[in-house]
């Protein structure tokens, strides 16, 4: 027993370290400083690790969430309080996901979609730390990076540039034997924050962090602004859900273990909304945190608590060492997340990819980076429903059956159309086309038992199709509990379903000798 809370102990710990210099990087990202990252990673990791569903799971903030709450800042930037609602509401959301269940639902989302986006959020914290590395001001979204790059490079500050690049070849180039227990994140930090300021470097610092807690904020619900909050902060919910379940499920790959989803959102909503009354930003489940945390020993909440203690205490005794920590080197830090966050599994496939989920992902990707990642988001999703709707009818589809050529019962004036797929208002068309481009029969047999479901367009189709053929005795064979559906009602008084084609073939003998 003793053991194990070592363990633990030791596991929360270590993800503290890793969690550091992510949760500055990522405080400053989001335009409310690193402070705010800081304490996001204490709120949130705390709450999500006892209220959670995945025993060993370490959250913060993370490079998509930040990108988010970024966009959010500059959006609100007048009233920081509008901004504390939106992010008490996606917390609120989020428990709201895991008590009506929606955890299951979350892997419905296409993975074109999460490709583009996840690879847009890479470019733009890459982009966004371009200035900041070369000395220059930080910029709010991709375009002003872009725009303010020309005059950052004529006045780029050598000394900046050399500390940032410094840094990133230590990120990528540190020895394992120098990173074993000490994360090249942290590592990196230790090094050049001294060097920059026992040598006087002429760069930017974090500044002040305040010691203690930070002051108590009270969320403006701004009515007149409720239709763009709640899209914001369902923005936020939905993509913490993502980014939080794809973490327990790296959890349980490595723990052979099983995590409780709808669980899991209730402690991430949990602790998103307390974050947003301590002036911090939302997070979500953080793999690579959780991976060091199960590395080195976590096995329970208590490794996530930990985590959450390691930094409160760095927050009341260490600030005024972190206020030191160069700007160049926590950019460096995010520009090696934004590569990391970059989908390679995507980009490897472009070429063999098929060429609706290239359109998805493309589409999604530049939308991300250059226009609104609410937008990306729907736009992709939309986009990829258009293209499953296409494909599902171009796999639907009717057919003329051969029981009138074979003579069945005698049936030379009956055509027996049996409709393949799913029957639904995207295919409504071409089979009403079908059907209606027989020519003259007595008796028409339409067979639905091969269709797996069917929507109103289709049963209003059905119908209209019963109404239009004056001429032709229509008959309907159907799945027994299918016709039986409140919504099948009205085709069955206008006629008679049937269970079987060889049923309603003989209806149509009987009438025919009639």
């Amino acid at each position: 027993m003793k053991s194990n809370i070592t363990s633990n102990i030791l596991g929360g710990i270590t993800a503290g370290i890793v969690a550091l210099p992510l949760a500055l990087a990522f405080g400053i990202v989001s335009g409310l400083g690193a402070a705010a990252g800081l304490w996001g990673a204490i709120v949130l990791g705390f709450f999500a690790a006892i209220f959670g569903g995945t025993k060993m799971q370490v959250s913060g903030p993370t490079g998509p969430m930040s990108v988010v709450c970024a966009s959010i800042v500059l959006m609100f930037k007048d009233d920081i309080s509008v901004v504390m609602a939106i992010f008490v509401l996606s917390g609120i959301f989020q428990i709201c996901f895991g008590i009506f269940r929606l955890g299951k639902f979350v892997k419905f989302i296409p993975y074109p979609v999460i490709s583009g986006f996840m690879s847009g959020v890479g470019i733009i914290i890459i982009l966004l730390q371009i200035n900041p590395i070369l000395g220059g001001l930080s910029a709010g979204n991709s375009i002003d990076a872009l725009l303010k790059f020309p005059t950052t490079f004529l006045n780029f500050s050598p000394i900046s540039f050399f500390i940032g690049l410094v840094a990133l070849l230590m990120l990528y180039f540190l020895p394992k034997s120098l990173t074993r227990y000490l994360p090249a994140p942290l590592f990196t930090l230790i090094v050049l924050t001294p060097l920059c300021y026992v040598f006087g470097f002429d760069v930017a610092i974090i500044g002040t962090i305040p010691v203690g807690f930070p002051d108590f904020v009270v969320p403006n619900f701004d009515f007149s602004k409720l239709g763009i909050i709640t899209i914001y902060a369902l923005m936020l919910a939905v993509l913490g859900s993502i980014d939080s379940l794809l973490t327990s499920l790296v959890a349980d790959s490595i723990t052979k273990t099983k995590h409780n989803s709808n669980q899991e959102l209730i402690g991430q909503g949990i602790g998103n909304a307390f974050v947003g009354f301590f002036g911090a930003i939302p997070g979500a489940g953080a793999t690579m945190r959780t991976v060091v945390n199960i590395k080195s020993g976590g096995t329970n909440k208590l490794s996530g608590v930990t985590h959450s203690v390691f930094l409160l205490l760095v927050v009341l005794v260490f600030a005024p060492i972190v206020s030191f920590i160069p700007i160049p080197v926590l950019s460096a830090i995010l520009i090696k997340v934004g590569i990391d966050i970059l989908d390679y599994r995507m980009l490897k496939r472009l070429n063999t990819a098929p060429k609706a989920d290239l359109i998805v992902m493309i589409s999604v990707f530049f939308l991300t980076v250059f226009l609104d990642l609410i937008v990306a988001v729907l736009v992709g999703v939309v986009i990829s429903c258009i293209f499953l709707i296409y494909s599902i009818t171009k796999q639907s589809g009717i057919v003329l059956d051969n029981h009138a050529k074979q003579g069945v019962l005698g049936l030379d004036d009956t055509r027996v159309f049996s409709i393949n797929g799913a029957f639904f208002f995207g295919s409504t068309a071409k089979i009403i086309e079908g059907i209606q481009a027989t020519n003259s029969a007595k008796f028409i047999i339409i067979d639905c038992l091969k269709v797996p479901f069917i929507d109103l367009s289709a049963i209003y189709a059905l119908e209209e199709i019963i109404s239009e053929q004056k001429d032709s005795k229509i008959f309907i064979v159907m799945d027994e509990t299918e016709a039986k559906k409140p919504q099948m009602s009205h085709i069955a008084k206008l006629t008679k379903i049937y269970n079987s084609t060889q049923e309603a073939l003989e209806a149509a003998s009987k009438l025919r000798k009639v």
